[in-house]
This record gives structure tokens, C-alpha cells and sequence, in this order.
């Protein structure tokens, strides 16, 4: 016997699913990025808060150790995972500044910043790609619903066109996975070379 929930939740789902192939273009231009990087040394830098700190997490976990491949280790770090850090800058600057001080102390030219936000209205997200931006960062982000303030500052904006926050996450993090994939697939070519 079937649960009216779950299959309410699994349609949504598959729809929210069904409407990333309208974001296909924006997707893979992003993940050239994220290659373009790790293959030129740089590092890629990602925030966010909440369940989209976890995905941040998780998506610098992939990177840093291994996706599905077995090869070197590449330079990814979430900001969202330091204690110390976060409770430090929370205090003396605000809330709004805990990422954009680790941007302008880890960040350099050169790297990327990912800004991962279900409402892209997130200030500390915001403020991290501002900096990134002045520092010559390229910034990319993973939105959704509209896209918020935060689709008109980032390089490349990548928004799942969906509005309830757990259907954006889900897809937020397989477009994490695809990227880590297309990292991992384009930088082992790229040593081949």
C-alpha cells in the first residue's frame, strides 16, 4: 500500500529533477571552471549555511579526498567548518563577515568561490562574494528559487528553478556530485597530457 506523502515527495522530486536539464548549459560551464582551476593549482573555496554548510562540507570532502577515483588530493576547503573561526569573526565583526574574512585570509587570485544559498539572499554568502569578487576571485552560485541578490554579483550563477528549500538541496547536491566527477574525469585527463 502506497504512503500519499512519499509519493507526493517523490513526484516533487522527480520534477525538480526533470528541471535541471533547463540548467544544463549553466551547470557545465561551471564545472569547466571548477576544472580549469584545479588544473591550473588553484584552490576552490565554498560557504554556506545550514544544510547548505553540509553540502559544503561534502563537497570539499569529495575533492579533498577522493570522488570515485583514485588520484591526488585537490585544494578544497569549506569555510563553514571552523569553529574557532566562525565563532571568532560571529564576534568581533558580525555574522554577515564569517566567510568573506576567511575569503580575504585563504583566498587568492586565481581561485574560485562557491557560494551555495537555497534563497540566494544569504548576507554571508553575499559578503563572501563581494570579497572574492574585489580579490580577483571567480565566483560561482548555487542558488535557488529566483536566485536572489546573489545571482546579479557571481561570475556564473548556476539556480535550480524550484522553490521549496529540501527540493533545491536535493538537487544541490548532485549537481555537487556531477561536479566533483567532472573534476575528477577532466583533471586525471589533463595529467595524460
Amino acid at each position: 500500500m502506497s504512503d500519499l506523502l512519499f509519493l507526493n515527495h517523490f513526484a516533487e522530486h522527480i520534477d525538480c529533477f526533470h528541471s535541471l536539464k533547463q540548467i544544463e548549459t549553466d551547470i557545465l560551464q561551471a564545472a569547466r571552471h571548477l576544472s580549469a582551476a584545479i588544473r591550473s593549482g588553484n584552490k576552490l573555496l565554498v560557504c554556506g549555511n545550514g544544510g547548505s554548510a553540509a553540502d559544503a562540507q561534502h563537497f570539499a570532502a569529495e575533492l579533498i579526498g577522493r570522488f570515485e577515483k583514485e588520484r591526488s588530493s585537490y585544494p578544497a576547503i569549506a569555510l563553514t567548518t571552523d569553529s574557532s573561526n566562525i565563532t571568532a569573526i560571529g564576534n568581533d565583526y558580525g555574522f554577515d563577515q564569517v566567510f568573506s574574512r576567511q575569503v580575504e585570509g585563504l583566498g587568492r587570485k586565481g581561485d574560485i568561490l562557491i557560494g551555495i544559498s537555497t534563497s540566494g539572499n544569504s548576507n554571508n554568502v553575499l559578503e563572501a562574494v563581494r570579497k572574492a569578487s574585489e580579490m580577483g576571485m571567480l565566483t560561482i552560485g548555487l542558488l535557488g528559487r529566483d536566485g536572489g541578490t546573489i545571482a546579479s554579483c557571481v561570475n556564473q550563477v548556476v539556480i535550480v528553478p524550484h522553490t521549496r528549500t529540501v527540493r533545491i538541496q536535493e538537487a544541490h547536491i548532485f549537481i555537487l556530485h556531477f561536479w566533483a566527477s567532472r573534476v575528477e574525469t577532466a583533471s586525471e585527463f589533463a595529467t595524460h597530457d
